[in-house]
């Protein structure tokens, strides 16, 4: 596999301790604190350890920022084994304090009443640059001490399907987005499954979601007076799909208010609603200190 996917899976592939009890590596992915969708990847990978079920719901409340330096430990406490519905409940703990909560809830795929609002019009994947290549075009806008990292490649490949701008120099823009992502290679046959791929879709979740709301407002997650943290993250897993294929990640901010946004998405795959996701996140404006 390519070596970006290689390690995204092995980022999301934990050793077990002990009984419900299993231990992730952290990487530095967008500056000191772990990024979210890390966690967020290895809490429903650790509940999926206890289960032979896929999960049909998550949701999580970010308590603590996680140190990027430290592995995280992950408790499962088995809440219910049903017939039809199996729930977990996993913390993330990291230097003897819980920083991260969730609960999640598996079912078996089951016949029932089938039907979903229209898929949205965007171009065609094929037709657009990479967040890569877009990238590029800001390479005279970063500051020089920030250029590798900005530039530095992601675990996923994203390609914008709207305008993105220039994130150095914000302007209003309506409070929507969406980019279409996939891993850069191919999940190989001998760790293919759907915990996996349920795994990379919560660690892709929260790239740019919580960010939508800063849209309307003209500002931009590299926006000096702004304090950007995620609160919460709800994700519900529709259907089947694969992260190794094209998915359209759409989405909308619906309020800005006390400091907070709440933002929501849909990904969809060959026309299919697959998954869906709720966010609120922290966008609190600072006072910039002058000498």
């Amino acid at each position: 596999m390519n070596a970006l996917t290689q390690e995204l899976v092995e980022l999301l592939s934990l050793e077990k301790l002990e009984e419900n009890i299993f231990r992730g590596q952290s990487r530095n992915l967008v500056g000191k604190r772990v990024f979210g969708g890390q966690v967020l990847g290895q809490a429903l990978r650790a509940a999926s350890y206890t289960t032979d079920r896929p999960a049909h719901s998550l949701h999580a409340y970010f308590l603590f920022a996680g140190d990027v330096k430290a592995p995280i430990i992950y408790h499962v406490d088995r809440i219910r084994d049903g017939k039809s519905f199996i729930s977990r409940q996993v913390r993330a703990i990291q230097h003897g304090r819980t920083i991260f909560m969730c609960m999640v809830s598996f079912s078996h795929p089951e016949e029932g009443l089938n039907y979903q609002t229209d898929a949205p019009d965007y171009p065609a994947v094929e037709s657009l640059k990479s967040e890569q290549q877009l990238k590029q075009g800001f390479i005279e806008f970063v500051p020089e001490n920030v250029r590798a990292s900005f530039m530095r490649e992601r675990h996923i490949e994203i390609r914008p399907a709207v305008d993105v701008g220039n994130i150095f120099y914000p302007q209003p823009e309506a409070p929507v987005y969406a980019h279409y992502l996939r891993t850069h290679d191919k999940i190989t046959q001998d760790i293919d499954s759907v915990a996996l791929h349920q795994a990379i879709a919560a660690f892709y979740s929260d790239f740019t979601l919580m960010t939508t709301a800063l849209r309307p407002h003209g500002l931009s997650y590299l926006s000096p007076s702004l304090q950007c943290a995620s609160i919460d993250h709800a994700m519900y897993f529709h259907k089947p799909f694969r992260t190794d294929e094209w998915m359209l990640y759409d989405m909308e901010a619906t309020i800005s208010s006390s400091s907070r946004g709440l933002n929501f998405g849909r990904m969809w795959q060959n026309g299919e609603l697959v998954c869906s996701t709720t966010q609120e996140g922290l966008i609190r404006l600072r006072e910039i200190e002058t000498q």
